[in-house]
Parts: C-alpha cells; sequence; structure tokens
C-alpha cells in the first residue's frame, strides 16, 4: 500500500488522527449498510430469493463467485483509482457480504432465535479488544501476514473438501477461523496504523470490515453448534 504515497506514521499527529477518523468512520458505515441490507432483505421477502437461489446452485460456485467479486470491489477501492470508485468498491463489497450471509442468518433464526444478537455482540467485543491491544502495544503485527495466507489457503480448501466430500467441518473448525479472523484484525489494523498513505482511508476500512464480517461469520456459526 505505502507505493501510492507516503506512510501515515510519516506524517503529522493531526493528520495521522484524521486519517484514523475516516478509516473507522467507514467502518462504522459499513457495519450499519450492512444491518441495513439485511433487515430490509428478511423484512420485504428479497431474502427467501436469495436462499433460492443459493439453493440451485453448489457452494463451490458461490464461494467462487464471491471471491472473484470480492476480488474485483477490492482491487476498484485502492487510492490509485477515482474517489467514486474506491466508493462502488465500498458499497460493492458490503453488498456481496450481506448476500452470502442471508442463508447462515436465516437458519440462526430458525434454529436458535436471539443467536444473531449475541453472536454480534461479542464479534463487536472482540473486535473492539484486538484493536485496544494494537492502539496500547504500539506493536507491529506484519509479521502476521505468513500466517493468515496459509491460514486461509487451508480454511478454503477445507471448505472445498467439505462440499465436495459432504461433510461437516465441526466446531473446532469455527474456532480456528474466528482465531484466523483475529489475526486478520490484529494485521489490519497494525498496517492502517503504520503502513497505509492517508488517501486509502476507503480501502483500509474494507479490509477492517472483511476481518470483523468472517469474526461474525465464524462466531455465529459457533454459538449456533452449542444450541
Amino acid at each position: 500500500m505505502s507505493t501510492y504515497a507516503t506512510p501515515v506514521s510519516d506524517l503529522a499527529a493531526r493528520e495521522q488522527s484524521s486519517f484514523l477518523v475516516r478509516v473507522y468512520a467507514h467502518l462504522i458505515l459499513a457495519v450499519l449498510l450492512f444491518v441495513g441490507l439485511e433487515v430490509w432483505f428478511f423484512r420485504s421477502g428479497l431474502a427467501n430469493n436469495v436462499l433460492q437461489i443459493f439453493s440451485g446452485v453448489s457452494w463451490l460456485v458461490v464461494l467462487g463467485g464471491f471471491m472473484l467479486l470480492s476480488w474485483v470491489a477490492t482491487l476498484i477501492a485502492v487510492p490509485s483509482v477515482s474517489r467514486p470508485l474506491q466508493y462502488l468498491g465500498f458499497f460493492l463489497y458490503v453488498l456481496l457480504q450481506a448476500l452470502i450471509t442471508v442463508p447462515l442468518l436465516a437458519a440462526a433464526d430458525s434454529a436458535a432465535p436471539g443467536v444473531i444478537a449475541s453472536a454480534a455482540q461479542a464479534t463487536i467485543g472482540g473486535f473492539l479488544l484486538l484493536t485496544a491491544v494494537v492502539v496500547t502495544t504500539g506493536r507491529n503485527f506484519s509479521f502476521l501476514r505468513t500466517f493468515l495466507i496459509w491460514g486461509g489457503l487451508f480454511g478454503l480448501a477445507a471448505i472445498v473438501c467439505a462440499v465436495l466430500f459432504k461433510f461437516d467441518l465441526g466446531t473446532w473448525f469455527s474456532v480456528a477461523m474466528i482465531v484466523l479472523a483475529g489475526g486478520s484484525v490484529l494485521y489490519t489494523t497494525s498496517n492502517v496504523i503504520r503502513g497505509f498513505p492517508p488517501n486509502a482511508d476507503v480501502a483500509a476500512s474494507i479490509q477492517l470490515f472483511a476481518g470483523m464480517a468472517m469474526m461474525f461469520w465464524y462466531v455465529l456459526r459457533l454459538f449456533m453448534a452449542r444450541r
């Protein structure tokens, strides 16, 4: 990211604070937009259409399409493109996250009413705690990059195998993915403070939201398994 401009860590304290305010304002906007979309989907009945589409398509196709579109969304949100394109990538990514979460929310609401709110509270609490760890310790968590890459690849391989051979990944997989999501939050938060240029606030918020969304997904799965 630092190839686009001077890292925000090299700027004056006022500019650093302004950048962080913009990043977390965008993150809050992403969370609110995500929640608003989910409420709209279910209250309008669109969630049923989403469920019908997903039920008739292999999850491998859904996962592959989601990964491709997510890559496009994050690609057009980098600071090297115009501001309108950055926001297009931002809203597209949140929309994709909302769509792919619909089946999980429907299953959770049917099988364990109230568990969605509990998972959301746990996710927000965990995210704030991990953010506080980075801020208070001042530690550079860039060393987690290799762990995140390999962990993501192994997680993806496990999901593909589960779909192909029709077996349940179980509770420990959810725990492992929560740990991976937590590592992503630590790494991204550290990178936001040190490595991002001041015009990358939208891109930074997308990366933080991605880690939070992944954590929520697997926290919800874990809570459902315990009910």
